[in-house]
């Protein structure tokens, strides 16, 4: 553990923070949407539950998950909308795809690049014998502003940093920079900080204490050059029955910077 804290949660913002993130709407369009890539296993889906556990008060469980298979739990190209309380939906959602793999397996990079341009319809089942092309089933031809992603969110597990292959390094940098291209904003949240750090699994507000987080931060903002302060180490809930106000911050704040980089992205178009 540091002598200090490596970086600093503004945790008297954070009652302000999630009103604003409740009441959040994009002065483009009916929504903002977040797609998160990366290796299977890795926690996407895990963290939409987790976002709508913090927005709802209670654990939910919105998103499938599968802590065993070793290939992509995700086949579907599915929208995650979340609920507000009475009627109505949150004004961002959330975008689950199949995983990448080193190999031939999992998501190909170019039908990220489609998903990212919107051209992916709803309910698309990816496999990794067909490659989506324009004129297949489940393209869609004429993307709107709400089809189309506004945000990449990477999702890799913190213990697998170490540990990445360089061809899915390579895949992961081959859709950044299509992202890049296309003026998408990105981010990064590195899951699981809980399995590489002692200090953290018996107290998760260790993380931004943690010397060996940060160390795993900086080993990640290097493989795929993401600024450092895009970089969010998240735990995100697992065994809890109730959502805890030290997780929450975990995920409240990576959230914020989400919207805050969408609406800024939505405002460049």
């Amino acid at each position: 553990m540091g002598q200090s804290a490596w970086r600093t949660l503004p945790a008297d913002d954070y009652d302000v923070i999630l009103k604003d993130v409740k009441n959040y709407k994009p002065q483009k369009g009916d929504s903002l949407r977040i797609l998160l890539v990366g290796p299977v296993g890795a926690g996407k889906s895990s963290f939409i539950n987790s976002v709508n556990s913090l927005l709802q008060g209670r654990m939910t469980l919105l998103a499938p998950t599968d802590a065993i298979s070793g290939t992509s739990f995700t086949k579907k190209y599915k929208t995650y909308k979340m609920k507000k309380p009475g009627s109505g939906d949150y004004s961002f959602v959330f975008n689950d795809i199949m995983g990448l793999e080193k190999g031939d397996g999992g998501v190909h990079v170019e039908e990220l690049m489609l998903a990212m341009e919107g051209h992916v319809e709803e309910g698309y089942e990816f496999t990794s014998a067909h490659q989506l092309k324009e004129g297949d089933p489940g393209y869609q031809p004429n993307p709107t502003l709400a089809d189309k992603v506004h945000v990449l969110v990477f999702v890799v597990p913190v213990p697998s940093v170490d540990l990445i292959d360089e061809k899915l390094v390579k895949k992961m940098r081959e859709v950044r920079l299509a992202a890049a291209d296309l003026g998408i904003p990105q981010m990064a949240i590195l899951t699981k900080p809980d399995e590489f750090c002692e200090k953290v699994k018996s107290n998760p507000e260790n993380v931004y204490w943690s010397t060996r987080i940060k160390e795993q931060v900086d080993k990640f903002h290097l493989l795929l050059g993401l600024q450092e302060n895009a970089i969010f180490p998240v735990k995100n809930f697992s065994s809890e029955i109730t959502p805890t106000k030290a997780i929450n911050m975990q995920i409240l704040f990576p959230l914020q910077m989400m919207i805050n980089l969408g609406e800024d992205y939505l405002n460049s178009l």
